[in-house]
């Protein structure tokens, strides 16, 4: 499964992470840019570190899993 997660710094500093599930492949650096930057204009969410003031970057993030047979 992938994820595109947005990372932000919030007013005191800290990193707050927003993820998305079923991101386009491939991934639009300029629409992922501009999203962010009107996240931050409409200051669309909270953290509990205060508002969302600066992009501190993006990725897409793959989970794998893989069972395991034990025999039951």
């Amino acid at each position: 499964m992938k994820k595109l997660e947005l990372l932000f710094e919030n007013e005191e500093g800290k990193t707050v992470t927003y993820s998305l599930d079923s991101p386009v492949d491939p991934a639009d650096e300029v629409a992922i840019n501009s999203a962010m930057d009107e996240i931050i204009a409409q200051n669309v969410f909270d953290s509990t570190g205060g508002n969302i003031v600066a992009k501190k970057g993006a990725r897409i993030v793959e989970r794998v899993v893989t069972d395991i047979d034990i025999g039951m």
